[in-house]
């Protein structure tokens, strides 16, 4: 009976059944900014070749055949934003380095056949730590009763008002900031709680059971293994493994195409030249955010011996909010993979370090024996940098779902996680 219950959803249009929110869970709180007639296509024109856009081009092309589908990316190389670096048995993902648990992520790498190379994180390596006023401190419930559990809940409740920031939710600053530091890399009274935590502010749908409810039958639906709470996920030879699937699959794909190099100035130029309606492009790109809407910062790796690292405890990471200290994190990289991350007998660090920060290698190299390991890494180089947008308060009450005239996807919008972006590819498909 439960399973026939439609639910009225947010912009007061929208059904979602029981079994939407058990497969999507709270992705659906977050609008699905899609063209009113793409479904209607016979022609696709995809703008990126990030996860984003191989996903969505994935699953539309397994469900439809008959549409036409062409990727357009700019670069020599499909992946985005997600990169691997590898050298001399050492490995790192330059940004997105694990799934955090979601059904729709597991059944992509089902479908994709990559069961073998997916695994969860190491259950020993789960503690996390935050550098505040130089002084480190566990990251636990205690941490939570220290904000006062009353202030917190007043915090969420008028949180739900909506437009707020993650500062205004988390009745703490360092707290706070080294949460959303770790996620977008930004300070949290700059960040949108709605576009961050809608669950908790309550953005957008409400499931028509308790959370609770459709977070347990949602652990039922997972095609491998059920994640434990807390834990993550990634594959042998990291994320690019991922988007290697995802390309070779779509190569084998007759109705899909591969454009590179392609200098796509915005939707309309796009249709025009590719002879398509505008509401068969999907765009996974930035589009009109400008160069002071991101936020920058460079990734390097050091590497040490076992022995060297010996005072370091196994962990997940440090949160470093103190604009003081050159990094803004710390993820200890060949500790949280079950897979291969450094050669035996050595221990791999990803050092995540804000440009607007100032810090140079030196100072990093300095601030890492004073917050890491006081002896001298085996290997420390920069690896690359990441371009991350910017959330501020309001922006997700801002998103317009009602006048889409082509489709937006992707983290530069409603969602900022690989469990988002490919729960909306999987969604988008379901409107055809």
């Amino acid at each position: 009976m439960f399973s026939k219950i439609l639910w009225i959803g947010w912009a007061g249009d929208v059904l979602h059944s029981i079994e939407d929110w058990i497969r999507y869970g709270d992705e659906l709180r977050r609008p699905l900014l899609v063209a009113p007639n793409l479904a209607d296509a016979s022609k696709i024109c995809i703008v990126g070749g990030g996860l984003s856009g191989l996903s969505i081009a994935y699953r539309i092309a397994s469900k439809r055949p008959d549409v036409e589908i062409e990727i357009l990316e700019k670069s020599k190389r499909c992946g985005g934003t997600i990169e691997t670096w590898n050298q001399n048995g050492w490995l790192c993902d330059v940004a997105v380095n694990a799934a955090r648990p979601h059904p729709a992520f597991w059944r992509l790498v089902s479908d994709l056949g990559l069961s073998n190379l997916f695994s969860g994180s190491n259950p020993k390596a789960t503690t996390r730590w935050v550098i505040s006023g130089n002084n480190k401190s566990k990251l636990s419930m205690l941490t939570a009763i220290k904000m006062g559990p009353l202030r917190l809940l007043r915090s969420i409740r008028s949180s739900r008002s909506g437009g707020t920031s993650v500062a205004d939710l988390i009745p703490n600053s360092s707290i706070a900031d080294a949460m959303t530091l770790g996620i977008v890399n930004n300070v949290a009274n700059h960040v949108d709680a709605d576009f961050l935590v809608p669950a908790l502010t309550r953005f957008g749908n409400e499931p028509p059971l308790k959370r609770s409810h459709i977070i347990k039958r949602m652990n039922k639906t997972y095609p491998m293994f059920t994640p434990k709470k807390g834990s993550i996920a990634s594959f042998e030879g990291g994320m690019q493994t991922l988007i290697d699937a995802l390309v070779a699959h779509l190569e084998k794909q007759p109705n899909v195409d591969f454009h590179y190099g392609q200098n796509c100035v915005d939707p309309k130029t796009v249709a025009e030249a590719r002879g398509v309606p505008l509401s068969s492009v999907v765009w996974c790109g930035p589009l009109t955010r400008k160069s002071d809407q991101f936020t920058n910062l460079d990734i390097y790796v050091a590497g040490y011996t076992v022995k060297a690292a010996s005072n370091v405890p196994l962990g997940y990471g440090t949160l470093i909010p103190d604009e003081d200290i050159p990094m803004s994190g710390i993820l200890h990289e060949s500790d949280v993979h079950q897979s291969p991350r450094a050669p035996s007998e050595h221990r791999l660090f990803r050092i995540m370090a804000p440009c607007n920060r100032g810090g140079d290698e030196e100072s990093i190299r300095a601030s890492l024996k004073q917050h890491l390991c006081a002896e001298d890494p085996v290997l420390f180089q920069k690896i690359g940098q990441r371009k991350i947008p910017c959330y501020p308060p309001g922006y997700m009450a801002a998103l317009d779902s009602e006048s889409v005239e082509w489709t937006r996807a992707g983290w530069f919008y409603s969602g900022v996680s690989v469990t988002h972006v490919v729960a909306e590819a999987e969604r988008i498909a379901d409107l055809f």
